[in-house]
């Protein structure tokens, strides 16, 4: 199951933890995804939401 937020697209990067002696380890960065019930095309479905899509508004809340 992808952790892909539905409405704007965001899902999993990749990078290095640097420690201070300046080794480096593979990590990833998951958004922070939300289930909630949207209104689509006039029905409620449930969506995978960022929580950076709830807060400015993107979805309207079922």
């Amino acid at each position: 199951m992808a952790k892909v937020c539905d409405v704007c697209g965001k899902g999993k990067i990749s990078g290095n933890n640097v420690s201070h002696s300046n080794r480096h380890n593979k990590r990833t960065w998951t958004p922070n995804l939300r289930v909630v019930r949207a209104i689509v095309d006039s029905t409620p479905k449930k969506l995978k939401v960022c929580t950076r899509c709830l807060r400015s508004g993107k979805i309207a809340r079922a």
